[in-house]
C-alpha cells in the first residue's frame, strides 16, 4: 500500500507548548493516536511535541480541532492549541475572527495582533464539579488540598508556597493513578504572587510536564479568584511564557496569549 502524505504539517507553540499541525481537509487518515506517539516522540523528526492537533473540516465553523496526545490519548481542549491552530487558518485565509469545533464544543478566536501574534479564545464556562469547595487526596502518607475544575476537560488545582518545591512529576502521576480520577486529569501547583499575578507549573494527563496549558492557566486563575481573592484579569506566569486569563464568575473565560510557527514539514504516513 502506498503511503499517504499529508500536504501540510506544522510545528508549532503557544507559550512553549508544542504541537503538530495536521492539516486533514480532507481527511486522509481514519486513526490519529499511533501517529500522535511518533511526531511527539522527542527521537523523530519533529523533534517532539505535547501533541498532535488534526484540522478536519466542519460545516459552520472554520474548522475542526481534534487534540491527541504524546501517548496517543485523545483530549477534550487545549487552549493554547486553539492559538495555535488559529494561527494556522488565520495565515490561510481564515480571518481575524471565527470559531473552532472541539470535543468540549464551540471556542470562538479573536486575532488580536499579527506580528508578534496574540490571539484572545474565548474558552466558555468554567465549572467546578465539587462546588468550589477544597478536596483533599492522600499521597504518600501527606493530604493534598485541591480544587476540582472543569473546562470541558478535567483540572485539580493545588496552591502551594512555592511551585518549584514540588515533585510535580511524582504528584502528577499520583494523582493520575488515584481512583479518585478514573479518567485521568490535569494537575497544576499555583503560587499566588498577588492580586492578579499567579506562578504555575503544570502536568498534563497524558504528556507529563508541560511549559504551558491554556485550560490549566484558565483553571488556576479561576480557582484563584473563587477561593484566594485574586481579581480578574490575571496573568498566569508559566515556564514558557506568559497568559492572561480574563473570568467573572457566570461568564466565560478568555484566554489571550501568542502563537509562534517553528516549522513546516511533509508528512507520509
Amino acid at each position: 500500500m502506498k503511503p499517504v502524505v499529508a500536504a501540510c504539517a506544522v510545528k508549532m507553540h503557544g507559550a512553549e507548548n508544542a504541537f503538530v499541525v495536521l492539516d486533514e481537509r480532507p481527511p486522509r487518515l481514519e486513526e490519529y493516536g499511533g501517529l500522535a506517539r511518533a511526531v511527539c516522540d522527542p527521537a523523530g523528526d519533529f523533534g517532539g511535541a505535547d501533541g498532535l492537533l488534526v484540522v478536519r473540516a466542519m460545516a459552520g465553523f472554520a474548522a475542526e480541532m481534534q487534540i491527541f496526545n504524546a501517548d496517543g490519548t485523545q483530549a477534550e481542549m487545549c487552549g493554547n492549541g486553539v492559538r495555535c491552530v488559529a494561527r494556522y487558518l488565520h495565515e490561510r485565509g481564515a480571518g481575524d475572527a471565527f470559531s473552532l469545533w472541539t470535543g468540549a464544543g464551540a471556542i470562538g478566536v479573536e486575532i488580536l495582533a499579527a506580528d508578534p501574534f496574540e490571539a484572545r479564545v474565548d474558552i466558555g464556562p468554567v465549572a467546578f464539579p465539587g462546588a468550589a469547595r477544597e478536596e483533599t487526596l492522600e499521597i504518600a502518607g501527606r493530604a493534598w488540598p485541591f480544587f476540582e475544575v472543569s473546562l470541558g476537560n478535567p483540572h485539580a488545582v493545588l496552591f502551594v508556597d512555592e511551585v518549584d518545591a514540588v515533585d510535580l512529576p511524582a504528584l502528577g502521576s499520583a494523582f493520575n493513578a488515584a481512583a479518585r480520577f478514573p479518567r485521568g486529569t490535569n494537575v497544576h501547583v499555583v503560587q499566588p504572587l498577588d492580586g492578579q499575578t499567579l506562578r504555575v507549573r503544570h502536568y498534563e494527563r497524558g504528556v507529563g510536564l508541560t511549559r504551558a496549558c491554556g485550560t490549566g492557566a484558565v483553571a488556576c486563575a479561576a480557582a484563584a479568584i473563587v477561593a484566594r481573592g485574586v481579581h480578574s484579569p490575571v496573568t498566569v506566569l508559566v515556564p514558557g511564557g506568559t497568559l492572561r486569563v480574563d473570568w467573572r464568575p457566570q461568564e466565560n473565560a478568555r484566554l489571550t496569549g501568542p502563537a509562534e510557527t517553528v516549522f513546516e514539514r511533509t508528512l507520509a504516513v
